[in-house]
């Protein structure tokens, strides 16, 4: 059994009370909590231990008798009915943050985004919401993905729970233009990236620390089971880390330096939109070389040809990859078969 178990049961226990009007009984409290967390059993003495402890805490849960039996409740400052002071600045800045995390609808993320948006819609004066309402017209949010993820809800709760119990996972997953095969993951957290969820875990079969931990696209699983089996977090992985390691969400623990010659025009795209925050961007300073060979060298890191490939053919005939040669081979083998096709 995972050592945070109880941990877990108990977050469960305050979100429900958290979204409960009228409370629950223990008897709904441990139904809920079977279903959600996909357990086997569970005896209402545990969800009562469990509530006697998160009192003890210090959270402020109360209990009333109905018609239908005693029920637990969170009081009325563990519900949020405390009035939240926020301006129409923070409103609209906060409003388009939403808007950006709508590829999340239908995950319990979205689900805390709209609680936490109708408590403030409910806590601020109207004057206030008013004022949000006639300046947010004038600031839209365009370029976001029109899918969402509400068919996925029920496989990221397996997910999270794998994640936090540091369970195994067994995944159905189907790559784009490859077979179907079903694989075992040890998951270590999620990563949004352009509108998508990834699963950042380590392939329980591949035994290099450097070459373990994969970007599973969420999109891909038909199936994730949580199994009985349990897994050792490596101490060494950091995601944040292991995340900014490069420009896109291809993993790899050893990004190359790709160096990029980019003209006028390229340098100026890549000055206004950066492809990654240690990316440098330098004139060449040779005068004596021809006009073509002039402008500027981008160097950038990447794990993957594949992600910057975009990039590079978005700039047309104003980037050149130089080095190294596998990056530089791939695009080279990309234009080819372009003029190919448009001769």
């Amino acid at each position: 059994m995972a050592r945070n178990e109880q941990l877990i049961r108990q977050h469960k226990i305050m979100q429900l009370l958290e979204a409960s009007r009228y409370g629950r009984t223990l008897e709904e409290l441990r139904d809920e909590l079977v279903r959600d967390l996909g357990l086997t059993n569970l005896h209402e003495r545990t969800v009562r231990r469990d509530i006697e402890a998160l009192t003890a805490a210090g959270l402020d849960i109360r209990n009333d008798t109905l018609e239908r039996g005693k029920v637990y409740m969170l009081g009325r400052v563990e519900r949020g009915i405390h009035k939240i002071s926020v301006s129409s600045t923070e409103l609209i800045a906060l409003s388009i943050g939403r808007e950006l995390l709508f590829p999340l609808l239908g995950t319990q993320y979205w689900q805390g985004i709209e609680t936490f948006w109708s408590k403030l819609h409910e806590s601020v004066p109207e004057g206030v919401w008013d004022h949000f309402q006639k300046y947010r017209k004038s600031i839209h949010v365009i370029g976001t993905l029109g899918k969402t993820y509400e068919k996925h809800e029920g496989m990221l709760r397996t997910i999270n729970r794998a994640i936090a119990e540091h369970r195994v996972l067994e995944v159905q997953y189907k790559p784009t233009g490859k077979f179907e095969s079903i694989r075992e993951i040890e998951p270590y957290g999620l990563a949004v990236y352009q509108s998508s969820i990834y699963v950042v875990a380590a392939a329980a079969e591949v035994m290099d620390p450097a070459d373990r931990l994969r970007h599973w696209k969420l999109d891909r699983f038909t199936r994730a089971t949580a199994l009985d089996k349990w897994f050792k977090p490596d101490p060494n992985v950091d995601l944040t880390e292991h995340l900014s390691r490069s420009i896109g969400i291809f993993s790899g623990d050893s990004p190359v330096m790709v160096r990029i010659r980019l003209g006028e025009s390229a340098a100026a795209w890549v000055r206004e939109d950066p492809w990654h925050p240690d990316q440098s961007l330098e004139p060449i300073q040779d005068e004596s070389s021809p006009a073509e060979h002039r402008g500027f060298i981008l160097t950038v890191p990447a794990s993957h040809p594949r992600e910057l490939l975009p990039k590079v053919l978005s700039l047309g005939a104003d980037a050149e990859v130089l080095t190294p040669e596998s990056f530089r081979s791939v695009v080279a083998d990309a234009v080819k078969k372009l003029a190919t096709r448009y001769q």
